[in-house]
This record gives C-alpha cells, structure tokens and sequence, in this order.
C-alpha cells in the first residue's frame, strides 16, 4: 500500500464523517485554505496508516496541520544541489489540488529560506537575526557543512559554514538534517572529501552543542516523509529513532522488504541487463548492483510522485541513497560503484566522521548463501 492508493481512493464521505469528527476550528480552517475536507482526511488517514498511527490519531493530525499558531522553522541550506528543496516543493500531497503553499507552508512558519524568499543581501539576513534570535524555532538543515570554516569551501552572510550553523543551532528546540547530504555528509563528503564535509549530527558534537536531531536522509528525501516527520511532530512530539537518528516508521524496514520484485530474490530468476526479459517481467535486480537490502526506506510503500513508482518499479536498482556512505559503499570484490552487486560484510569505511552514525550502520550484506560468481542460476 502506497500515498496514492490511500489519497486517490478515500472511502466514502459518509464513512469518513462517521469514522472522523473534526473540531469546528479545524474544519473552518480547511476551508479557509480552500483545502476539500474529504481529500484532506484522507491524507491525514495515509500519513497515520504508514506511520502505524490508529485511525484515532487522523482528528490530532489534521488539527496540527491547520493550526493558527504555526511553529517557526528556518531553513538554512550549505553544501547542497537544491534538489532536497526541490523534492519539498514539488510534493503535490494530495489528487485534486493542494501542493507546498498550502500544506508546509500553513503548516508552519517557514521564516527564512533563502531561494523561496523574496528578500535577498542584508535584507534577508536581518530576517535571519530577527527569526533565530527568538528561541524554541524549527531548524532544518539541507545540506553537509565543512568542518573547517576557516578553509573557505562554505561562506554566506560573510559567515564560514560553522559559524553559521552554530549562531542557528543555539537557539532551536529541534534540528532535522533533510536530506542524505545534512544526515551523513553525503556527496560532498564522498572520498576524496576535499572540502572535509561532514554531517549536521558530527558538527554538533564537534561544537559540544546537544539538541535533538532528526535524520531524514534521502537523494532527495520522499517529500511526504518530511512532511510526516514535521506533522508527526507536532502532534505528537519527537517520533521513535533508529541508532542512525532515522524515524523508524519511515527507515525501519529495508527497501528490499517492501520491493515487489522481492519474490524472485530467493530463487530467481535475476535481471541479468536491465533490459532483460527478466528486468521487464519484474526480476530482482541484485545481481545489478541494487542495494535494497542494506538499504532503509519507504521508497516502496510510499513511492515518488504521489504515489506513481519507485526506482525498482522504473527498472533501476536502488542505490541506497538512504545510508551513509551509499557513494562509496564497497562491493562485491572489494570494488565501489551502483552497479556492482552487494558482497558479504561489505560496507564503506569513514575515516573522517567515525561516531554513532558509523556504528549504528547496517553492514552491507545479503546473505542467504548467495554469491555474485559465475554459476548458472535459473533464469538461464
């Protein structure tokens, strides 16, 4: 079951007003937003079925995505190719109509974030001052930051990297690193790592400071697990988290679990190419190097696009995008790259942010006796 299956195909109007009472404030609200109740509910159902959350939980939800008094939230983005940003506002989280403006954007106070904002220079930063000098505010970071400001790889507001994070960092009630690249370091810190990049939890405890930190790791992350996160956490507080700082309700299971082509996994037959009669007719695809088995996501229970399809249902292997390290990630025969399959124990070394994010780290394994060798399977 994905978003799409729950938000394209909501029961009954009737059912749902049976099932759901909202409060008048929150149905006053939705229509202010010009935001279809039914269409609404039923995301809110989605999002509470695929964060395991009882159906009594849709009223909280909905109530905390259109409340008047909205959480401040500054968005600070450092070495970075938009694209998590680009992933968030493109999520069009339900059929019908509703994308960012009115979900994330009435969903909290979104006070800075440089590309989406009019102002820009001094301006903008005085924006920033004014939003971080009040406290209990909603960081969210895009992006790895150098851990050497000094070395000049990071500058904006005339500010290194550190400086600015930690200015940030001080004063917010919660930090959550979106993105592969603010949880692990991501491409940025991909051997060689010539600017000594490094994620927003080793930077934290680089600086002593001690804040909550949620990890919502991805190339891009799924638009509608940050979304969850924020709106989980609002209604409920700081969710469950894996030893990687992931909420378990999103990373909890593998790729591999959720992934239809999972049943030939065991047996076969596998995609020799990916344009292989097996490729097509839904073969696994670990003999190509996908590495959803070591890999934790919601890519297939939630899909990209509204629900519309997910790398392995496109034909790619997945290429762990999710877990530290996924650039540099060893392989079958001690040998890095996407497409060359998963060996026994292998995983990526990390010399430079060696800390709970390393040994929390799923090893890179696949087992059940299977070897990437020569021998005749039956899917010849």
């Amino acid at each position: 079951m994905n978003l799409r299956s729950l938000t394209s195909a909501p029961r009954s109007g009737t059912q749902l007003d049976q099932d759901v009472m909202l409060d008048d404030a929150t149905a006053d609200r939705l229509l202010e937003l010009g935001i279809s109740r039914r269409r609404f509910l039923s995301y809110c159902a989605g999002l509470a079925s695929l964060m395991a959350l009882p159906q009594s939980m849709v009223p909280g939800l909905a109530a905390a995505a259109t409340a008047r008094t909205r959480p401040s939230v500054v968005y600070l983005s450092f070495q970075e190719c938009t694209g998590c940003l680009e992933s968030m506002v493109n999520s069009f989280p339900f059929q019908g109509g509703g994308t960012i403006e009115n979900l994330i954007l009435n969903l909290v106070s979104l006070d800075f974030q440089q590309t989406l904002m009019a102002a820009s220079g001094d301006q903008a930063e005085q924006q920033l001052r004014s939003a971080t000098n009040r406290s209990g505010y909603v960081l969210l970071i895009d992006g790895s930051i150098p851990a050497q400001g000094n070395r000049g790889y990071f500058v904006s507001g005339e500010k290194n990297g550190v400086v600015r994070f930690r200015e940030a960092a001080e004063s917010a009630r919660l930090i959550i690193a979106a993105g592969t690249c603010a949880s692990f370091g991501g491409l940025p810190k991909a051997d060689p790592n010539p600017t000594g990049a490094v994620s927003v939890g080793a930077l934290l405890r680089q600086l002593g400071i001690k804040k909550d930190l949620i990890n919502v790791p991805g190339c891009p992350p799924i638009p509608e697990v940050l979304t969850g996160v924020i709106l989980y956490y609002l209604a409920r507080g700081k969710p469950a988290l894996d030893a990687l700082n992931r909420p378990t309700m999103f990373y909890g299971r593998s790729v591999h679990e959720g992934c239809y082509r999972e049943e030939s996994f065991e047996d076969g037959p596998h995609a020799r190419s990916f344009d292989d009669a097996h490729a097509r007719a839904g073969g696994c695809l670990i003999k190509l190097g996908c590495k959803g088995p070591v890999t934790h996501s919601a890519c297939a229970r939630i899909g990209w696009n509204q629900g519309t399809s997910f790398p392995m249902m496109s034909g790619h292997g997945c290429i762990g995008c999710t877990e530290p390290d996924f650039w540099d990630r060893v392989n079958t025969g001690g040998t890095k790259g996407f497409y060359v399959p998963l060996g026994h124990n292998s995983s990526a070394t990390d010399p430079i942010n060696e800390g709970p994010e390393q040994r929390g780290r799923t090893e890179g394994t696949w087992g059940h006796g299977h070897e990437d060798d020569d021998e005749d399977d039956d899917d010849d």
